[in-house]
């Protein structure tokens, strides 16, 4: 017999897989992989695309997927079209970027700082770190991909280099310094866990689709915590040749209470963000229900 929450899945449910992207680090395919592999009862059928944030930003702006995870800091350019599932992202506390440089305790008032992403949300915590620590300014950014910002910093091509996700754990190997924190700054000037990636999913798959996507979610991550074994060949085939014990960090810093649900300090955290960014001049001002899910 069918069960009543299996009924208003199947009625929920999109006739066709729907298209998402997501990034290969070990948080999303652990996140992700009971869903992507159907084992979670009731959800949609995924056609899974991998790419890296920088990517799925610019396909959340030209509107190419039905779910994506992207940077929260482009929010405010997708959200006509998308809306922004409570859970499945990554926020949480001691988990942001670093600026790091070859020299400990420089000074980058003028000096040329590599990023990965103008539209990412470490860009968006490292201007406002800089606009309350570095008061003559930094100079010129450089856009570049992720892997090639720690050796361009080693190298002496760029004064310093903003980095995210297993960098904290690798950069010593580099022969780098972490200059600064930007989660800590963040922690420490707000109270709130820092925020991260977001999950989005097109409004016009209407409400009863969108929470659906929600509770697939949920019930993906809870499996991977339930037996994370299971995950495992999948988060280390897209891994990118990571040490599984790195990979295993990752996925403990990235992976917690708020990849399962937002809740109201995950909430603030999204508003307080895009409220400081919008009053530096760095994203367009939110609508006061832009956050709202359905």
């Amino acid at each position: 017999m069918t069960s009543p929450t299996a009924s208003a899945a199947s009625a929920a449910s999109p006739a066709r897989a729907l298209q998402i992207a997501y990034s290969p680090c070990p948080n999303d395919t652990f996140t992700f992989d009971a869903w992507a592999h159907g084992r979670v009862p009731g959800a949609p059928d995924l056609d899974v695309t991998f790419a890296d944030i920088d990517l799925t930003n610019g396909m959340a702006e030209r509107g190419e997927f039905d779910v994506l995870k992207v940077s929260y800091a482009v929010l405010p350019w997708v959200l006509d079209e998308y809306a922004l599932l409570p859970c499945g992202g990554a926020l949480g506390r001691g988990c942001g970027p670093l600026v790091l440089t070859k020299e400990a305790g420089a000074d980058l008032t003028g000096r040329t700082v590599a990023v990965p992403s103008e539209r990412s949300t470490a860009y968006l915590l490292f201007r406002l770190w800089a606009a309350d620590v570095v008061p003559g300014g930094v100079g010129e950014v450089v856009v570049m991909p992720f892997h090639e910002i720690m050796p361009a910093v080693r190298d002496g091509k760029v004064d310093a280099g903003l980095v995210i996700h297993e960098a904290r754990f690798t950069y010593q190997d580099y022969g780098l310094h972490c200059l600064a924190d930007m989660g800590e700054h963040w922690e420490s000037t707000t109270g709130l866990p820092i925020p991260l990636g977001a999950i989005i999913a097109k409004r016009s798959l209407g409400g009863e689709v969108l929470q659906l996507l929600a509770e697939s979610i949920r019930r993906s991550v809870r499996m991977a915590w339930d037996d994370p074994e299971t995950s495992r060949p999948y988060v280390l085939e897209h891994s990118q040749e990571m040490d599984p014990s790195v990979a295993d960090q990752h996925i403990g810093l990235y992976v917690n209470e708020f990849t399962a649900d937002l809740g109201p300090d995950g909430y603030a955290a999204v508003r307080g963000l895009l409220t400081r960014a919008a009053a530096e001049g760095l994203v367009p001002p939110l609508d006061r229900n832009a956050l709202r899910f359905v």
